[in-house]
């Protein structure tokens, strides 16, 4: 279960204080799966802000690492994106690039512009470990939907060994099952991720920032009403944590 911090409470980050207890962030997200901290410094950019909470990644290459992530209508999206396959309508829950070898470690969620009406809804993977099991989930085998680097690389659904160890992939579009194992454990981690209850956590306001262990978290988008297509959330990947 994620944490809300509010930002009054705040003294010196990455340090936070929880009753008696002080925490780091990494502290935090490493028992929780991800935190939520609320209003954090809205005046600064994310490329400021995101060396305060841990070290960036640039998987773009040469591009920003920070990414300005808007609602877009299906039409207008590129194809092969979740904005062209979804639109404005609910993204399912996901890790971020979870068809890549090496998915980012974790991602910063960051308010510039939001509404209450679309929260960022999360779901703790390592329940559904225990609850479909580790032993299926070990063994099965997906690839990419499309060629990575011209071609398919084999993945399983969970790293058991290695420095990926206890890594959880997951997106029903852009992963398909390679085996029959693959098969059945796709379509049981659809059944436990269905009958979930989620937790919501929404950035509305300036400065809300939510950052989550990719590695662990699964997490989704809301629908986006018509009317709050001005919704701006910057997105900073991060492969370690302070």
């Amino acid at each position: 279960m994620s944490i809300l911090v509010s930002a009054s409470n705040l003294r010196d980050l990455p340090k936070q204080s929880f009753g008696r207890i002080w925490l780091s962030v990494r502290e935090v997200v490493d028992r929780d799966g991800c935190i939520f901290i609320e209003g954090y410094e809205p005046e600064r950019p994310s490329a400021e802000v995101a060396p305060t909470f841990g070290k960036i990644l640039s998987v773009w290459g040469d591009n920003d690492p920070v990414q300005e992530l808007v609602p877009i209508n299906q039409n207008d999206a590129a194809p092969n994106t979740y904005s062209g396959i979804f639109g404005r309508d609910r993204f399912p829950f996901h890790t971020d690039l979870a068809h890549w070898r090496d998915p980012p470690r974790y991602l910063m969620l960051r308010c510039v512009k939001g509404y209450s009406d679309i929260p960022t809804p999360v779901i703790d993977g390592r329940d559904l470990v225990k609850a479909i099991g580790p032993d299926l989930l070990n063994r099965a085998l997906v690839k990419p939907r499309r060629p990575c680097d011209g071609r398919f690389r084999i993945l399983r659904l969970r790293e058991p060994a290695g420095e990926r160890l206890g890594l959880i992939r997951w997106d029903e579009v852009y992963l398909k099952p390679v085996s029959n194992l693959g098969e059945l454990a796709i379509s049981r981690m659809k059944a436990e991720i269905a009958k979930r209850r989620a937790i919501d956590r929404t950035l509305a306001k300036p400065g809300d920032t939510m950052i989550i262990d990719n590695w662990r978290m699964l997490h989704a988008r809301a629908p986006v009403p018509a009317g709050l297509k001005d919704r701006i959330i910057e997105r900073t990947y991060l492969g370690e944590l302070n």
